[in-house]
């Protein structure tokens, strides 16, 4: 696997429940050490579109004949508008991997769902289709696929990785995403 493959990580700016939208941000990386641009989209909290958005985002970048794979900051973005990555795999012909620090707890989730959304089935079937794997690595970090093996998933995401757990292209995103809604950017992905 090259070195400098391009990588659109994306993640979501800090937001209240009482917002009605969200900025996604997607930054364009070579592997996890050169950025090369920067891409926002709107999504609606607690949503449907996170899917559409992110097809659309990928599309209409100049970028785009050059993505090997999307990584998204987990299964959902702006609190529960879950993204259909076998969707935006199956639309864009680009492999889409999903990264998470802890082991998401389905049943909470689940409960979540159930509590707040009408259409809580529909978002449960897309979430309990991923198969998230724990990856060791210096920290363990938890993944899911589509369109790559479990070894190339696992490659990509030890190539992007600089130092610490997360994948550059997700720790990059989520620092310019956080710094554009707060003027300074803080936390952990």
């Amino acid at each position: 696997m090259k070195k400098e493959i391009r990588v659109l990580g994306i993640d979501d700016m800090p937001f209240s429940f009482n917002e009605e939208t969200v900025d996604i941000v997607g930054v364009v990386m070579r592997g996890g050490v050169y950025l090369e641009g920067v891409l926002k989209a709107t999504i609606t909290v607690d949503g449907d579109d996170a899917t559409e958005n992110i097809i659309s985002m990928v599309e209409g970048t100049r970028h785009r004949k050059q993505l090997k794979v999307i990584m998204i900051d987990g299964a959902a973005l702006g609190g529960f508008n879950i993204v259909d990555c076998s969707l935006v795999h199956a639309r864009t012909k680009i492999p889409v991997i999903t990264v998470t620090r802890n082991k998401p707890d389905m049943a909470r989730i689940r409960e979540a769902l159930q509590k707040h959304f009408s259409d809580w089935r529909w978002r449960w079937d897309i979430l309990k289709s991923t198969s998230m794997e724990q990856i060791m690595l210096r920290y363990p970090v938890y993944a899911a696929s589509w369109g790559l093996t479990t070894e190339e998933m696992k490659d990509i995401i030890k190539l992007s990785i600089v130092r610490g757990a997360i994948p550059e292209p997700l720790r990059v995103a989520h620092l310019i995403a956080t710094g554009m809604k707060t003027g300074e950017s803080h936390g952990r992905c």
